[in-house]
């Protein structure tokens, strides 16, 4: 069964600008941001919250996914997954104002060889009034993102034999030069393919790696624009127009391919960090297309870990140090130049095995969504870890994580002055801004 709905309520068309350069402020139109860089850069919002409970401006009810919401054009787009009385995959878009759902589109999607089964994985892209929809299984779209038209697309799996990762295809696509970027794990050198943005036609395939679950960011090097991937076996800079490897460093896993959190880069260094293979921090060469490791450091297992070992939290890398959720729910703050710990807190009050929190940037201001469904405001500094304000957002469910009352491992949106978050069964949206909270 392959069908699409369409609800147009709303046939709001508004460029976006690509993936490598801001979008409007207002927007979270792709994973983490305009720029993938974790940044919320509006003004205008509360210091503190008023209530233990943040009011919701309205919900909506949705099946489950680890996908996070997207928004753009004053629409939300989010994924799920539905295993009864069939097994699909849908696609949302909603009217980010109101929550009214404004077009939906389902297929088949049966799960095989997939661990963690609760639905898609990578959130939906945003880029020039399309949307890049990416399955767990390689069904990969792209709509017409007001009207939710499909404009072209393909079955992964089928064209190119996925060696599938266990926890199945959670990169989302990246938009750059004129391409949509996927980490595929395909046959061959078809770990990364790019297609035309607009036509869907193949343009280049590189690299004969596994696949990761770690979004591919854009970065400048020596004067050019660089795509930073880190797939199952390297971390590698590339030309996004044409799929070249400028450079790769070998990271290769002791276990298994668990890269998922996205690396993170401040100036000219480059940090990644893993569950079992610990941290990696690189030098990017300002004056040509080349890095050096500056360190690497991995403790004796993931519950005696060394600098940070991260599972779903991508770390916060600022100035000179590194902030990040180690394997067991430990917030630390490591020295950027050596990885030393200066400072471990436990946010969660003990340690718990694969806490997950979201780290969004606010003008100095550390956001924090955890996955008790917390929203936290925080400073972070190497003296320690300083918190302003907590509200409860959203209820953990179990779909996701059937074990300690459930999670909340989706990342949130942040646009408009709004949070706009998701479990296995609601959609929620909340006003953030200093003039709403005084209503």
């Amino acid at each position: 069964m392959r069908s699409s709905i369409v609800l147009v309520l709303a046939l709001l068309l508004g460029p976006i600008c690509l993936c490598s350069r801001p979008a409007a402020a207002d927007d979270w139109p792709q994973w983490r941001g305009p720029t993938r860089d974790g940044v919320w850069r509006e003004t205008g919002v509360v210091d503190k919250f008023a209530s233990p409970q943040i009011k919701i401006r309205w919900r909506v009810p949705i099946s489950s996914g680890y996908s996070g919401p997207t928004v753009a054009d004053g629409r939300v787009y989010v994924t799920d997954r539905v295993a009864e009385p069939e097994q699909i995959e849908r696609v949302h878009c909603f009217d980010a104002k109101t929550g009214e759902p404004v077009w939906s589109h389902s297929y088949d999607c049966v799960y095989h060889d997939v661990s963690y089964t609760a639905g898609p994985r990578a959130s939906v892209t945003i880029d020039e009034g399309r949307a890049y929809a990416l399955g767990t299984m390689g069904d990969f779209f792209c709509f017409d993102a007001a009207s939710g038209e499909i404009l072209w697309q393909h079955h992964l799996d089928e064209e190119y034999k996925i060696r599938m990762p266990i926890w199945g295809l959670a990169a989302s696509p990246l938009v750059e030069q004129g391409l949509v970027i996927v980490q595929v794990s395909g046959e061959g050198d078809a770990c990364l393919v790019a297609f035309d943005k607009q036509t869907g036609e193949e343009r280049w395939r590189s690299m004969k790696d596994d696949a990761s679950y770690a979004a591919p960011i854009m970065t400048k090097q020596a004067g050019r624009p660089v795509m930073i991937c880190w797939t199952g076996q390297h971390v590698a800079g590339l030309d996004a127009a044409t799929g070249k490897v400028y450079w790769e460093y070998p990271f290769k896993p002791s276990k298994m391919v668990l890269s998922i959190a996205t690396p993170v880069i401040e100036r000219d260094r480059l940090f990644v960090t893993g569950f079992y293979d610990g941290s990696l921090m690189l030098k990017l060469d300002p004056k040509k297309l080349a890095v050096e490791k500056l360190w690497r450091r991995v403790g004796r297992d993931e519950n005696h870990t060394d600098s940070l070992q991260s599972l779903i939290s991508t770390p916060y890398l600022k100035g000179d140090y590194v902030y990040g959720v180690d394997s067991n729910g430990e917030l630390r703050c490591l020295e950027a130049e050596t990885g030393d710990r200066l400072w471990e807190q436990l946010p969660g009050k003990k340690p718990v095995r694969w806490f997950t929190i979201h780290m969004v940037e606010n003008h100095g201001k550390i956001w924090m969504f955890n996955e008790r469904g917390e929203l936290v405001i925080t400073r972070l500094s190497p003296k320690g870890y300083e918190e302003i304000s907590r509200a409860k957002l959203i209820a953990p469910t179990r779909e996701q994580l059937n074990e300690r009352g459930g999670v909340c491992w989706a990342h949130p949106a942040f646009a408009d002055r709004h949070v706009f978050a998701r479990n296995d069964e609601e959609l929620v949206a909340a006003d953030l801004s200093a003039a709403g909270a005084k209503d």
